[in-house]
């Protein structure tokens, strides 16, 4: 069973701004946008690299290393080089806060 941790307070998060965070071993990448806040795994499915450390423009979330891209509501690779989708996490905001499952 997944729990509940809290990452960020709401207002620290910035639209389009990746925010990478650590769940234990996890690595994950919270990205508010219009519509809502989003979590996927950080690292990139293609060559090890932190999404975080990316660029954040109309949902995708674009990896820094070879410029592969994130659907970042649904995980979904974009283009190549990555062709594996990455993990998404769901999320919840509470009193200001901001909560990842995981």
């Amino acid at each position: 069973m997944a729990d509940w941790h809290r990452v960020a307070a709401e207002a620290d998060l910035a639209e389009n701004m990746p925010l990478g965070i650590r769940i234990g071993d996890l690595q994950v990448a919270v990205v508010k946008l219009e519509d809502g806040i989003f979590a996927v795994n950080d690292v990139c499915t293609h060559e090890y690299a932190l999404l975080s450390d990316g660029y954040c423009e109309e949902g995708k979330l674009e990896c820094p290393l070879h410029q592969a891209c994130f659907d970042i509501r649904t995980g979904a690779a974009l283009n190549e080089p990555a062709e594996v989708p990455v993990a998404t996490y769901r999320v919840k905001v509470e009193g200001g806060e901001v909560f990842v499952e995981a």
